[in-house]
């Protein structure tokens, strides 16, 4: 087996570019690839995992104790090779000592890393860098370092020599400057996987530059491993009748975290994707999930699909069971205004999303429910605390809501709707910025799925009817 932590010495560095390529490539070396992204992301997993073939899951110190990031990193225990990517630079993060930075994660995982170097302008200054980088936290395995933008072979020869003449950290790949990389890095940065057409194409090109690039058998020698991960904790499957869940996947919505949707699975959802773009309307459903995702580009086209509009409408205002995060909760209001543009939306909460040019929430967020939470509370225990943890990044405001508008939640960190309260309750409806991750403190899937069994039953509620055509 294979493990190791991609990572770099600052952001925008092209890690998630070779991360990609590397898992690409080796997929088409007949392994089996299981793809991990430190932190909260929903875009760079989209690649990963598509590059793989499989799920990425993603591994994030605000939200899981030590114990659950092991338990999670254990689901790769039948891969062949187990390939983490890091976010910013191998030791930066929010805490002083370092507590959540990427070097404290190969640290808890037993990593070695290999360190993606931005070489540009560089030769014989790169040393002191690899040197500090070693010196910093020497219980940190840099095993390898990938020099990356390079300015021809000459450059390279350069670079090649310095490394080997004062560092013992082996040149595991040399990938020069290309513009076709250059065009990659626009698209990865603008545009999730599930929405790119030319995916593949950009998938197999990243690949192929890199597998040219990289020494390939190196890296598999320096990252091998005898010892065996555990395997993850069997989870605890529903008995009940399977609750259908439809699910908005799209080329608007697709973000998504793999543990989220099989927690959802686990619990007994029957996940139903349908496309808010095409499909006419919603499909025979218990319940209703509007994941984020970026509908401010599509505006035409979802404000053009009148009938899945109305379907949608009328079933939240008949009490179907709805969770929408963040795009979700955009599409779900009136109107979305964005570069001059206006466009009806579903019309069920009271407000108008205006995007802006900058982010207006971004990061990590704290919330406690409040008493209108439609899900209910579970009292604090060992696993379970009264406050939730989890993150947002929005770049649009929610204008003109009503004053008696209901909150589920209160913003003790992060902004929400207006830097108070997020989570806005109608019907059997919560809609919010932020971005909930199933974890044991907050098992938010299973009670998703409680909460609509419970509305099932209920004799006033009802569930979707098929379109009339």
């Amino acid at each position: 087996m294979h493990r190791f932590l991609i990572s770099a010495a600052h952001k925008s560095s092209g890690k998630t570019t070779l991360s990609i390529g590397l898992v690409a490539a080796l997929r088409a070396r007949g392994l089996t690839v299981q793809p991990f992204k430190k932190g909260p992301d929903y875009i760079d997993p989209l690649w990963l995992a598509r590059a793989a073939g499989s799920g990425c899951r993603n591994l994030d110190f605000f939200l899981s104790p030590h114990d659950e990031i092991r338990a999670q990193f254990a689901q790769g225990h039948n891969a062949d090779v187990c390939l983490v990517e890091g976010n910013k630079g191998l030791y930066d993060g929010l805490a002083l000592d370092g507590g959540n930075s990427n070097a404290a994660l190969a640290r808890l995982l037993d990593l070695p890393v290999i360190l993606v170097l931005d070489a540009r302008g560089m030769t014989r200054g790169i040393a002191p860098l690899i040197l500090g980088y070693q010196a910093f936290e020497r219980d940190i395995r840099i095993a390898g370092v990938i020099l990356n933008r390079l300015g021809g072979s000459r450059h390279e020869a350069k670079l090649r020599a310095v490394v080997e003449h004062y560092t013992d950290v082996p040149v595991l790949g040399a990938v020069h400057e290309d513009p076709q990389l250059a065009l990659v890095e626009r698209h990865l940065g603008l545009m999730p996987a599930n929405e790119a057409a030319e995916a593949e194409a950009l998938i197999a090109g990243i690949a192929e530059r890199v597998a040219r690039q990289v020494d390939l058998d190196r890296l598999l020698d320096i990252t091998a491993t005898s010892i065996a991960l555990p395997a993850p904790p069997t989870p605890v499957l529903s008995t009940e009748p399977r609750l259908r869940v439809a699910i908005a996947q799209d080329a608007a919505f697709g973000f998504y975290y793999t543990d989220d949707l099989e927690a959802l699975a686990n619990a007994g959802a029957e996940l139903l994707p349908f496309d808010t773009l095409k499909d006419a309307c919603l499909p025979p459903c218990d319940a209703l999930f509007i994941g984020g995702g970026f509908p401010e580009s599509f505006l035409d086209a979802l404000s053009a699909n009148v009938g899945m509009r109305a379907s949608i409408r009328s079933a939240i205002e008949g009490g179907l069971p709805t969770y929408a995060e963040c795009g979700g909760l955009m599409y779900l209001a009136q109107s979305i205004a964005w570069r001059d543009q206006v466009r009806p939306m579903v019309g069920v909460i009271d407000g108008e999303i205006v995007v802006h040019a900058k982010p207006v929430g971004r990061g990590y967020v704290i919330l406690t429910p409040t008493a209108e939470h439609p899900w209910g509370q579970r009292p604090a225990s060992a696993d379970f605390s009264p406050t939730i943890h989890a993150h947002e990044f929005h770049y649009s405001e929610l204008r003109g809501l009503p004053a008696d508008t209901r909150y589920a939640y209160k913003v003790e960190r992060g902004h929400g709707v207006d830097g108070h309260s997020d989570g806005i309750v109608r019907h059997n409806m919560l809609a919010s910025y932020t971005h909930l991750r199933a974890t044991a403190a907050c098992d938010w899937p299973a009670r998703f799925v409680q909460f609509a069994r419970a509305c099932r039953a209920c004799p006033t509620s009802r569930e979707t009817a098929p379109c009339s055509l």
